[in-house]
């Protein structure tokens, strides 16, 4: 049985937080984040005083928050975030700017000062009603608690409320919601307090409140383009759920169409999945060959040019279950609301068996021809970092990918497979808060956990480290002293080196093993593909740096190399007839 919150000793303002965290509890929640502060000390308390709840405090606002949504990745559910007032509530809007774009469940608790010290010079005071501005879901302030018949009706409806609008249980996407709670002094309440209304929430640990939402069938229109097609292709790109992404990869492999999907889609999986896929899109020839007679795509796609571009000029259909405008190249020729995961079980004419192989067959040989380059280049070059690490992991496990260059060498190498969950922060593709994010999804404990990050994505959130309990997490460290992906932008080429690595390059020449000992993380710096290997083979225990080093200028010009052998293979192959 749930444990009721005591009914005496306690004055509004500890009541208030007593309540909320009881009634977080019966809407599933099961881990917290604090940032300390003294304002907030009414529901920081109530959480640490509460054993159904896992409270973890960070002492930096946007670490904590990254780590909130780490652990809403891992578990599926939000992690109350919590700080106390002023600045500390700006460093958290990073984090929903991207649970926001990801569809993340966030609930943001912001301490605040009451209404009478607000816009007369209180000290640690600002405008914070609303300040996450569109990025939220749904922002409200909860008042100053009171000592009143109705008010813990009003608290536990006010959490119901919210649970289910960040959750996506309403008629909106999962997404941050905002609450700002004023409190007054004293935040301690007296042992002589007494609140004089019963706590109590509905029996036997019910939520106040219950949302739901069911599922959202395909429309008529997209299912007879689906039915109709011979010649079909499907996209999955980011924020697919697991059964989305399931039902994606299980109806390209059931009707034979082929399957570009973004790693971080978790649908490149089945036989008709494609990897190395850009050689094929940037071929006029293979484009004029295979065009299809039905595109779908199933979530916001953004991380490949040559994908965009080819969706730009080729007629496609999104469908998305919450009917968000995933449309960047807005050439699509309806965006449909409907859940992906409806796609099981479809009924629909079987592609054309030469048109699938032809797709099939090229895409393998672009990738074949990748892997034969990296696999004569010696040393532990950037792509084969990616492709190897993401081909290692065991069945289970979690890879959390950072942006820039990691995801995108993820992309062009990363082979089809499944029983890997890869998870990234795409939706405003930031390398803020990379660690904290990495740590929040080990620690939601779902299955072994692992990173790929460049360099500059651990010192941008170095104070990830800085975690209490240390999850069983081992971070891949690409180290190439500095900014690699603008090596292979036009910056490079119209920038002296010497104004070039000062704006873009960057190198820092800080060492990861001085940063892992410094936060009581362990390191190992590898230098073979066996020696990687080797490090991955077992499940991580603690938290632990594995820095590989490479060379941004060589990088650069592998991947030079890279894009030329699987455009020559895609040639070759579209000339012998596929």
């Amino acid at each position: 049985m749930p444990r009721e919150p005591r009914r005496a000793g306690h004055n509004a303002g500890s009541a208030f937080a007593l309540v909320v965290v009881d009634e977080l509890v019966r809407h599933g929640v099961t881990d917290a984040v604090l940032a300390p502060g003294s304002r907030s000390t009414p529901l920081a308390l109530a959480f640490a005083a509460d054993d159904r709840v896992r409270l973890h405090v960070r002492i930096d606002e946007r670490s904590a928050s990254f780590l909130a949504l780490g652990l809403a990745r891992g578990t599926g559910r939000p992690a109350p975030l919590l700080c106390t007032s002023g600045t500390a509530t700006a460093h958290f809007h990073a984090a929903v700017l991207e649970a926001d774009q990801s569809r993340v469940p966030m609930l943001v608790l912001t301490a605040d000062r009451p209404p009478e010290l607000r816009h007369v010079g209180a000290n640690q005071t600002i405008a914070q009603a609303h300040l996450y501005g569109d990025a939220v879901r749904w922002s409200a302030e909860t008042g100053v608690p009171e000592a009143r018949p109705g008010s813990v009706g009003y608290w536990r409806s006010l959490v119901s409320q919210a649970v289910a609008v960040s959750c996506g249980r309403t008629d909106g996407p999962a997404g941050p919601v905002h609450l700002n709670v004023p409190f007054r002094e004293p935040l301690v309440p007296a042992e002589d307090d007494t609140f004089g209304f019963s706590l109590d929430g509905r029996p036997d640990g019910a939520p106040w409140t219950a949302g739901a939402r069911g599922l959202s069938a395909l429309p008529d229109p997209l299912t007879q383009l689906i039915a109709g097609s011979r010649r079909g292709v499907v996209v999955a790109g980011d924020g697919l759920t697991s059964a989305d992404a399931t039902a994606v990869a299980g109806f390209a492999e059931q009707h034979g169409w082929p399957l570009i999907a973004e790693p971080h889609s978790n649908a490149r999986t089945g036989r008709t999945a494609l990897r190395a896929v850009e050689p094929l899109l940037l071929d006029d020839e293979f484009c004029a060959r295979h065009s299809p007679d039905a595109v779908v795509v199933a979530g916001r796609v953004g991380l490949s040019r040559a994908l965009t571009g080819w969706l730009g000029r080729t007629p496609h259909v999104v469908v998305d279950r919450d009917g968000r405008w995933a449309d960047p190249t807005r050439s699509a020729g309806a965006v449909f609301r409907a859940d992906p995961a409806a796609l099981a079980g479809l009924d629909a004419t079987s592609a054309d068996p030469d048109w699938t192989a032809a797709w099939c067959e090229t895409a393998a040989a672009a990738g074949a021809a990748i892997d034969e380059l990296l696999d004569e280049t010696d040393g532990l070059p950037e792509p084969r970092i990616a492709r190897d690490v993401a081909g290692c992991l065991a069945d289970g496990s979690k890879l959390v990918v950072a942006s820039s260059m990691p995801i995108r060498d993820l992309d062009t190498t990363m082979r089809p497979r499944s029983g890997l969950t890869v998870v990234a922060n795409r939706g405003v593709s930031g390398i803020d808060g990379f660690v904290s994010t990495a740590c929040g999804v080990a620690l939601a404990g779902t299955g072994p956990t692992y990173a790929l990050a460049g360099d500059l994505s651990l010192l941008h959130d170095v104070n990830g480290l800085l975690a209490d309990p240390l999850p069983d997490l081992t971070i891949v460290v690409v180290n190439n002293d500095g900014g690699g992906i603008f090596s292979l932008l036009p910056q490079a080429d119209r920038t002296t080196q010497a104004t070039f690595e000062k704006v873009f390059g960057t190198p820092h020449g800080v060492h990861p093993a001085r940063v892992a000992a410094a936060y009581g993380a362990g390191h190992v710096l590898v230098e073979t593909p066996a020696a990687l290997t080797a490090e991955l083979a077992s499940q991580p225990r603690g938290l632990r740096l594995v820095e590989v080093r490479t060379d941004r200028e060589a990088n650069a010009e592998l991947h030079r190399q890279l894009r030329a052998v699987a455009a020559k293979r895609v040639r070759e192959t579209t000339g012998n007839g596929r």
